[in-house]
């Protein structure tokens, strides 16, 4: 298992890079004021990883809270992700330079093609290359990529991807999918870990919240954790930032871990990566 250790505790990705294992996604946080707050408690409770997209639309003021906090810029690990309309490679390159102007920022930690658009994705991934040998990110990734498409893109590419993230939480664990990766070094990430709230009707959950003392979506950020899975929980709710992170007090045994990994049923409460239609 990996360590972990705090809020500020990183995995290293396969270029060295560390990567805050815990961070704040910021899907559907509106832009403006509600997302340049959200950034700023999560920066000022501890946090020290953002995670965007161009098709959020809020790019703009996850920069300004960044910009605006008073936690330096290097110590802050922002990703952003191209969306499948400039997928390409003349129009990846255009749309990272669109991401960072919006953001207002020297560079990006870690920029990922945001789903495996057919016909595109290894044109894209070219171009992700050439940004990062020119050295405007740290590292580059993907999301929402099987392993077909990860093989399919690796036959080509230069560069092995440094993350994938996905869909994960207990209906959809994966474990082939994680366990490929892992072979890879691609560390793992999670979105939508609370099943789209689905995860709080869950018997099992009330029973291990009850014995750990934890909330529920306390445990569930942990055993992503003690997965060696980053996890970017999203939420604009000052109090809720504060409280997902307050997961590094206890541990999951590993029984119980097992319990949660044994609720998979491959069911997904978002696109499915191999039928996609945006």
């Amino acid at each position: 298992m990996k360590e972990i250790t705090d809020l500020q505790g990183t995995f290293a990705l396969h270029n060295g890079v560390k990567m805050p294992y815990f961070g704040l996604g910021v899907y559907l946080s509106e832009d403006g004021q509600e997302v340049i707050n959200a950034v700023q408690w999560a920066l000022e409770s501890g946090y020290r990883h953002i995670d965007t997209a161009a098709i959020y639309n809020n790019e703009e003021g996850v920069g300004k809270g960044i910009r605006e906090s008073t936690v330096a810029r290097k110590d802050i690990f922002v990703v952003s992700k191209v969306w499948n309309t400039d997928q390409g490679y003349d129009s990846t390159l255009r749309a990272f330079d669109d991401s960072l102007k919006r953001l207002n920022l020297d560079y990006l930690d870690l920029y990922l093609v945001h789903w495996p658009v057919n016909g595109k994705y290894k044109d894209t991934w070219r171009a992700m290359e050439r940004l990062y040998k020119e050295k405007k990110l740290r590292a580059i990734g993907v999301s929402n990529f099987m392993q077909h498409h990860l093989e399919d893109l690796l036959e080509n590419a230069e560069i092995v991807p440094m993350v994938n993230q996905m869909e994960f939480h207990p209906f959809l664990v994966q474990q082939d999918l994680i366990d490929f990766c892992n072979s890879k070094n691609i560390q793992y990430e999670a979105w939508s870990p609370m099943m789209q709230g689905k995860i709080f009707d869950l018997d099992e959950f009330k029973a291990l919240s009850k014995k750990y003392g934890k909330s529920i979506a306390q445990i569930v950020l942990r055993w992503d954790l003690q997965k060696g899975v980053v996890t970017i929980p999203k939420s604009s709710k000052k109090e809720r930032i504060i409280a997902n992170a307050d997961i590094f007090d206890f541990e999951l045994s590993s029984d119980d871990v097992a319990l949660l990994d044994g609720l998979h049923k491959d069911k997904r409460f978002g696109p499915d990566p191999d039928n996609f239609d945006f």
